[in-house]
């Protein structure tokens, strides 16, 4: 009976687990998959769970699984809500585990799908709100400034971005519409640049929006919060400098010494953001030399000696133009100047001295050349006191100012005491006047002439000048002319012409001057009155009548000869006048004289007969023969007393004029010997008869004349010869031709007239001439008489063939040789002169442009060269668009010319040969490098990179060529963006490195020490691209590279159950594997051998990252769901070993969590057992006592009639004795619930109103085996541990909603 306590002891577990036949609930089948949008408000209901139960059991619903966290559960209802807000951007879907239980069965769970639906609930975010730029002030209109990047994750038309520029700082006139942004975010340049004149910074407000989408059940647009731009202008140098001052001035002495500072200019460069140095120099003054000014420092120093009085008609200022030059030239290779006069006036010190000056004041303009100390004026003897000199034009100036210009008049000299100066004192300039002082002093008949001196002395210094004055006096009348004598004896020859001057010595004298001794003569009346006659202003006597004076009728006259002056004062004289005997008949000739005589061999003599009547052997009849000039008479004499005409030589035909006939008419004169002497005249006439004695003369020594090349037939030119013989039969010539080339030409002779004839030069019909075989021909013509005997005469005659433009034009290939020309506005103005050469000589080349050919790395790019260049008419090759010249799109321009000759004969070709002149195109520095876009995500996983290691990588590209295409890579600054925020510098972290490929840059960037494996977040390095242009500034270009950091919390370990070796060698597969179920890139970190103490499944491990192109990895729970889904690489990973997923910590502390849960296991068993034989202890005194009562309660109900319920009510799950602490189920505590026991046995003592009655004890059976339940449910999985922990500290809970979470990362199936 012992052994039943026992037995029900054991039994215990066993009974409380009930068997039954109840089926498992079922979910729908649309419980599968679930839609929800991820704009849903928490709390809000998000979806139902529905079940069916064939029982129509109470079901209870939960939701288990890592992402359970996201819904609410009513366990009783199914209904779940949302209890955590979703977000399609960062988990666009996942599982949950969703389960039904009827708390008869296990629970059923199933696998649901839920798909978050996109809302717009992003608005745009800029990839980098550290935006700036800097860009030159002559960026082209229309060029990219920068580009700015925002996204939005959102997806459809809430995800396109749309960019807008909301302010522009500053808010001035036309800034607002300065830039605009394109739809891919990059800010283009919409208006003028100017780093002066507008502003040299802008800060640009940006907003960007996408464009809208449901939100909320609204339809809404999503914007960004604004953002500013920085963007700095960088100045040009393409403003000329300025001055600081709009005027300058100054006043300087005019005996300042050289090198005196006078004044400083200022000037500086217009460009403010350049401040490029400035040179001055005097480009321009009124007074040349004067000044000079440093270079460097603007002063303004004396450089000559001044003088202020040389200013004086220019305000006694000089004005100076200043002009300041800065040292580097503009943009346009020009120099960079400004100009501005500056205004030096001169003051005055005392340095001259007063001077004379032969004018009057008002029309003085005191020059050197009206300077004068020698004056002269005119006065009347004994004027009166305070008269002034007349004809004294004096003027005193001194130029100096002020006192300096004050000067005192004194008068002085040895006539000084007659005379008085006025004024006495003056400044600056007077008209001096010389006055009379003592009239009786002023006497012209003791002194005609006075002298005195006149000294100006400055009144300041004491310095004097000295002007002499002349002083010539005027006579009044106060004397009567007198004459000499009394008497005067004269003699006249009889019948003197009429006005023959019988005497003009007779003169009266009176000491007046002017019209009081201006003496007038007359003849007072009386005998001879009549016939002589006296010239009233001279005094001079003449014979009046000469008809009336005859010696032979009155021989003597006696005449009075008065002298009257102005003043009517006279007085008189005596005149004698004896008339002598003259000459008054004239010689006479006999005969006529005609003589006839060879030329050179014939001679003249002929006596001329002639008589005069006068009185003999005396003078008047004494003839005198002479030959009268004529155009021959020096070829003849006449003998002067005999009167034999001869010839003085030869006689020459030739030298008679032809008109003449060779006849000489000579005059011969015969005179008697008279007083005068009375003649007459007789003509000779001498014929000279010809002989041929001369030889033909041409009229010019040498001839030229031009003729056309390629004109055959045609005249060249005529000579002229002439023969001195004056008969035809001696004068006739003839012509002749010889010397080199004369058969290329004829000449025909043509009497022109008497001794004249011409030679007419010309070409044959059949004969032409060329120009470029022979040019010219020297020819000799002769002339020669017809006489055979006759000497003839040569000419030369040179002929000149004139040029027909019949050669066509050619280039000089010197002339066409190549140049450079830098692109970009580099260059101006004229390259080169082609040139062009014609033999003709009358030819009008010019140089024409037939073609020009644009090349780019000997590719034909078109017409974009076309206007670049421009060739004028002269071959003058010169730049017509310098700035349009770009090397990037043509680095050859090949000019194709050719030579016109514009006068070239229509017959003849016009045109020379076309020729090349290639202009070689140079690179200069004008593009900025840029980087290459690059599809790449930099990740960085610290415990993997090595020093020395490449970690990133950057390309950039350069549109210049050579030096200036060269790109330097630098790093200017490196940030770590930890992903809780804070913003770390980190500087020697990372280095660049430069290398080129083609006209590619590369920059690696390496790492330089190692990382911190902990730091989470991301490097952003900062990498500038710069050229290295060989002169210039360099341009550059930055880029932001972001290295994403995966730190060890992403680091994962999968057990294999190969070998270590074994996973090594199929690593490969392994990754490949990994690669395609993930689409990450995976690093293996590690390959180690398991320790075979630790309790595990597989025999190594495998550490590895698996990180996505953005940067991002994948943890532990993700790998294992990608690996899941794709069930090819997962079946190819199984077949490599792979056992087991497990994050690197929980792996690594799984021997110690087997070590803890053995000693928790030990340590709960230990106290199991001690509770068991407590219970049991217990439950065998319980069990005896009830074994005795219940042996009496079966006594008790044999009595009861069956069917028959006692009068008491019974109590709902166990029998009527349990007053007697009989239920054999429950095992309850007894408690006195007031029945009578039941003495009597009844049949009610046999009806039990509770189920339990089928598990009383038969004592008759008791050695019947009691049949054990089994411990656990249907045949399954092992339910896991945690779970199973968790599930049942829930049970008997207050009605709480039941969720399960399962976490495979700790999962403990596998221990």
């Amino acid at each position: 009976m012992m052994g039943w306590p026992w037995l029900s002891c054991l039994l215990l577990p066993a009974l409380v687990v009930s068997v039954t036949a109840n089926t498992a609930p079922m979910f729908a089948s649309n419980m599968s998959t679930v839609s929800l949008p991820e704009d849903l408000p928490v709390g809000a209901e998000a979806f139902w769970l529905v079940a069916e139960d064939r029982e129509n059991d109470e079901l209870t619903y939960g939701i288990s699984g890592s992402n359970a966290y996201f819904f609410s559960v009513t366990s009783n209802t199914g209904e779940v809500k949302l209890a955590s807000l979703l977000d399609y951007e960062t988990l666009f879907w996942f599982t949950i585990n969703i389960f039904v239980s009827d708390s008869h069965n296990n629970r059923v769970q199933r696998e649901m799908q839920v798909i978050v639906e996109d809302r717009n609930d992003n608005a745009p975010v800029f990839q980098n709100t550290g935006f700036s730029a800097n860009v030159s002030e002559t960026l082209p209109v229309g060029s990219v400034v920068l580009s700015v990047l925002a996204t939005d994750k959102d997806l459809g038309s809430a995800g396109a971005v749309v960019y807008s520029i909301e302010k522009v700082i500053p808010t001035t006139e036309g800034s607002e519409y300065l830039f605009r942004i394109l739809p891919n975010g990059s800010i283009i340049l919409n208006g003028s640049l100017n780093y002066n004149s507008k502003s040299s910074f802008y800060q640009l407000e940006l907003k960007a929006c996408d464009s809208g989408g449901r939100y909320n059940n609204h339809t809404v647009v999503q914007c960004s919060s604004s953002i500013f731009v920085s963007i700095s202008v960088i100045d040009k140098p393409d403003l000329d400098p300025q001055f600081v001052r709009e005027f300058y001035s100054a006043s300087v002495a005019e005996d300042t010494p050289q090198g005196t500072s006078v004044l400083k200019v200022e000037a500086m460069d217009g460009d403010r953001g350049i401040n490029d140095p400035v040179i001055y120099s005097i480009s321009n003054s009124t007074r040349p030399g004067w000044f000079d000014i440093g270079k460097q420092d603007g002063v303004i120093t004396v450089n000559s000696p001044l003088d202020r009085e040389q200013l004086l008609e220019e305000d006694e200022e000089v004005q100076v133009q200043v002009t300041a030059t800065e040292t580097h030239p503009n943009i346009h290779g020009q120099e960079a100047k400004a100009s501005i006069w500056v205004t030096l006036r001169v003051t005055d010190v005392n340095d001259h001295v007063p001077e004379f000056y032969n004018c009057s004041l008002q029309a003085c303009a005191f020059t050197p050349d009206e300077t004068q100390v020698n004056f002269t004026g005119y006065v009347d003897e004994h004027a009166s006191t305070r008269i002034p000199i007349e004809d004294l034009t004096m003027t005193v100036y001194d130029p100096d100012k002020g006192n300096n210009g004050t000067f005192l008049l004194t008068l002085g000299g040895p006539d000084g005491e007659a005379f008085s100066v006025s004024p006495q004192r003056a400044a600056g300039s007077v008209d001096v006047q010389v006055l009379v002082r003592e009239p009786s002093l002023v006497d012209r008949e003791r002194q005609a002439v006075m002298r005195l001196q006149v000294t100006a002395t400055d009144s300041v210094s004491g310095n004097a000048s000295v002007a002499s004055v002349t002083i010539h006096l005027r006579d009044i009348n106060d004397h009567r002319p007198t004459f000499p004598h009394s008497l005067y004896n004269l003699s006249v020859s009889e019948h003197s012409a009429v006005g023959y001057v019988v005497t003009n010595s007779i003169h009266a004298s009176d000491p007046d001057t002017g019209e009081g001794g201006q003496v007038t003569y007359s003849l007072l009346p009386g005998n001879g009155a009549d016939i002589f006659a006296v010239d009233p202003d001279s005094g001079k006597v003449t014979v009046r009548d000469s008809k009336l004076l005859d010696r032979e009728k009155q021989a003597v006259y006696y005449l009075t000869l008065q002298a009257m002056d102005g003043g009517n004062l006279s007085s008189s004289t005596m005149l004698e006048i004896h008339v002598l005997d003259i000459n008054d008949k004239s010689p006479v000739v006999s005969g006529s004289y005609n003589i006839f005589v060879q030329e050179e061999e014939g001679n003249v003599s002929v006596t001329i007969q002639a008589h005069d009547d006068d009185q003999p052997d005396t003078n008047n009849s004494l003839l005198h023969f002479s030959l009268l000039p004529s155009r021959y008479s020096h070829n003849f004499s006449v003998d002067p007393d005999k009167g034999i005409l001869r010839n003085l030589g030869p006689l020459d035909r030739e030298a008679i004029d032809p008109a003449l006939g060779g006849r000489i008419v000579l005059t011969v004169n015969v005179s008697d010997s008279g007083e005068p002497a009375l003649w007459t005249t007789v003509s000779v006439t001498i014929t000279v008869e010809d002989i041929n004695d001369n030889v033909p003369v041409f009229n010019q020594s040498r001839y030229s004349f031009s003729v056309r090349e390629r004109d055959p037939g045609v005249q060249v030119g005529v000579v002229e010869a002439w023969d001195a013989d004056q008969t035809e039969a001696n004068n006739r010539i003839s012509f002749s031709l010889s010397g080199s080339g004369a058969n290329n030409f004829m000449i025909r002779g043509s009497v022109l007239g008497s001794g004249q004839a011409a030679g007419r030069l010309s070409l044959p019909s059949d004969v032409s001439l060329d120009y470029e075989t022979q040019a010219s021909f020297s020819l000799i013509v002769s002339a020669e008489n017809a006489d055979a005997q006759g000497a003839e005469t040569t000419a030369e005659v040179l002929v000149t063939v004139e040029d027909v433009n019949d050669v066509p034009p050619t280039l000089d290939s010197a002339s066409l040789q190549g140049i450079q020309v830098a692109e970009n506005g580099s260059q101006h103005g004229i390259l080169v002169n082609v040139v062009a050469h014609d033999r003709d000589t009358m030819s009008q080349v010019e140089v024409q442009l037939v073609n020009v050919i644009c090349t780019k790395a000997g590719v034909d790019v078109g017409s974009l060269c076309h206007g670049w260049f421009s060739v004028l008419a002269n071959g003058s090759v010169f730049i017509n668009q310098s700035k349009a010249i770009d090397y990037e799109t043509c680095d050859l321009v090949t000019l194709v010319v050719r030579a016109c000759d514009l006068t070239t004969d229509p017959s003849f070709q016009a045109y020379s040969d076309n020729g090349s002149l290639p202009i070689t195109i140079e690179d200069v520095n004008d593009n900025a490098p840029y980087f290459l876009p690059e599809d790449k995500t930099f990740v960085i996983i610290p415990e993997l990179v090595m020093p020395n290691q490449q970690v990133a990588s950057v390309r950039a590209r350069d549109d210049d060529s050579g030096n200036n295409a060269v790109i330097q890579f630098s790093i200017f600054q490196v940030e770590f963006i930890a992903k809780d925020g804070p913003v770390t510098p980190f500087q020697g972290f990372f280095r660049v490195s430069s290398s080129s490929e083609a006209s590619v840059f590369t920059g690696s960037i390496d790492l330089v020490t190692s990382l911190d494996s902990t730091l989470q977040g991301t490097y952003q390095v900062m990498v500038k691209a710069q050229d290295r242009p060989s002169e210039g500034l360099a341009q550059e270009a930055r880029i932001t590279l972001n290295l994403f950091t995966v730190d060890q919390s992403y680091r994962v370990r999968l057990q294999f159950s190969l070998s270590k070796e074994d996973v090594g060698a199929h690593s490969e597969e392994i990754k490949a594997a990994l690669a395609q179920a993930t689409r990450t890139t995976v690093y293996i970190v590690n390959i180690q051998d398991i320790d075979p103490l630790v309790r595990a499944r597989g025999r190594s491990y495998l550490d590895a990252y698996f990180v996505f192109s953005n940067g991002s990895a994948l943890t532990l729970d993700q790998l294992s769901m990608m690996i899941r889904n794709d069930q090819d690489s997962l079946t190819q990973l199984l077949q490599l070993g792979l056992v087991v997923l497990g994050s690197q910590e929980s792996q690594e502390s799984e021997s110690q969590d087997t070590l803890r849960n053995v000693t928790i296991g030990l340590g709960v068993a230990l106290l199991l057992v001690i509770v068991i034989f407590g219970v049991i202890i217990v439950c065998t005194q319980k069990s005896y006592q009830r074994k005795l009562r219940a042996m009496k309660a079966a006594k008790e109900a044999r009595k009861t009639a069956v069917g028959v319920m006692p009068p008491g009510s019974a109590i709902p799950g166990t029998n009527v004795y349990n007053t007697e602490k009989a239920n054999p189920m429950l095992n309850l505590p007894a408690k006195d619930l007031g029945f009578e026991s039941q003495s009597s046995s009844s049949d009610l003592d046999h009806v039990s109103v509770n189920s339990l009655d089928d598990n009383s004890v038969d004592l008759e059976n008791s050695t019947q085996e009691i049949k054990k339940e089994p411990l656990h449910g249907p045949m399954g999985p092992d339910p896991e541990p945690w779970n199973s922990e968790l599930s049942r500290r829930k049970v008997g809970s207050e009605q709480k909603e039941e969720l399960a979470f399962t976490n495979l990362g700790l999962d403990t199936t596998d221990l």
